[in-house]
């Protein structure tokens, strides 16, 4: 190269000069690679000069490596308020009906019948979430309510994590119902299991998708919720899968917004103490309907 030279790059490594080489001449700028027994020197004419360094910087910008984030969420306190309420509510309902403090018929007023649903018994949306058919009916119910509940209040609060996981669990049983054949009947808690996987799992993946993140660690969230609903989901003699998956499904649906910012902004000024009255107030509602019957 003939004229006068000007270093535009420097490395320890002879690949990284190479590399810009190859980019300078994309832009019609000539240039070459020398050896000052310490490291590898990028030259060019100087005229060149001011163009090369601008086409360097630029290189360097849009190759820049994307930081480490953490991604530290907000994290609620008193997440297990709602558990507490969750496993009274399912145990006092067992006990008013198998005591019978309650109308014998008040099972069968509450259960998730199809065709009552369809002909306006909307209620039994919310209170078939209330009702068991044995005690590992119950158990099982209990557990991985607790268990996934708690993580997602752990996520939205208390109060909001639990009113978003009754509704959507109402929600999902009257689309099981609506869309399903006038024969299907059934209860449990299940399906609000499963709303509140997806709540937190879609929950999980919204609040990272504005982080630089790869593309494993900002969509994981949802690919385990999808792996324990196909895990949990479909086990055991008598499951009911369209309503898990339902749960599950409208579950994510609830997340997602609820982990948009302006969602996220208008959630936290609704105390969380209302949110949890408003979602146990529901249920009471539904179930004097039932009673009324």
């Amino acid at each position: 190269m003939a004229g006068e030279l000007q270093a535009v790059y420097r490395s320890y490594s002879r690949a990284a000069c190479d590399e810009r080489v190859l980019m300078l001449m994309a832009v019609n700028i000539q240039s070459e690679v020398r050896y000052d027994g310490l490291e590898f020197q990028l030259y060019c004419a100087v005229p060149d000069a001011p163009w090369a360094l601008a086409h360097l910087g630029q290189y360097e910008q849009e190759n820049r490596p994307l930081p480490r984030v953490n991604v530290v969420p907000r994290l609620y306190s008193y997440a297990w308020v709602g558990v507490i309420v969750y496993a009274l509510v399912l145990v006092g309902v067992a006990y008013a009906i198998a005591s019978g403090l309650w109308r014998p018929e008040a099972f069968d007023n509450g259960a998730l019948n199809a065709d009552s649903v369809q002909n306006g018994q909307w209620w039994r949306a919310w209170t078939a979430l209330t009702l068991h058919v044995d005690a590992n009916h119950l158990l099982a119910n209990l557990g991985g309510g607790i268990w996934f509940g708690y993580l997602a209040a752990r996520q939205l609060g208390s109060g909001t994590a639990w009113f978003l996981i009754v509704t959507g669990a109402a929600i999902a049983n009257l689309l099981e119902a609506l869309l399903g054949p006038a024969s299907h009947h059934s209860v449990g808690a299940s399906t609000a299991v499963f709303t509140a996987l997806g709540l937190m799992a879609a929950h999980s993946w919204r609040i990272r998708l504005p982080l630089r993140l790869s593309w494993a660690r900002r969509w994981a969230p949802l690919i385990a919720g999808t792996v324990l609903l196909g895990w949990l989901g479909t086990a055991g003699e008598h499951t009911d899968v369209v309503a898990h998956a339902f749960g599950f499904i409208v579950g994510c649906l609830l997340g997602a917004t609820a982990g948009r910012i302006a969602v996220q902004r208008f959630l936290n000024r609704v105390p969380q103490w209302l949110a949890g009255v408003a979602a146990l107030a529901s249920l009471v509602v539904a179930w004097a309907f039932a009673m009324a019957q």
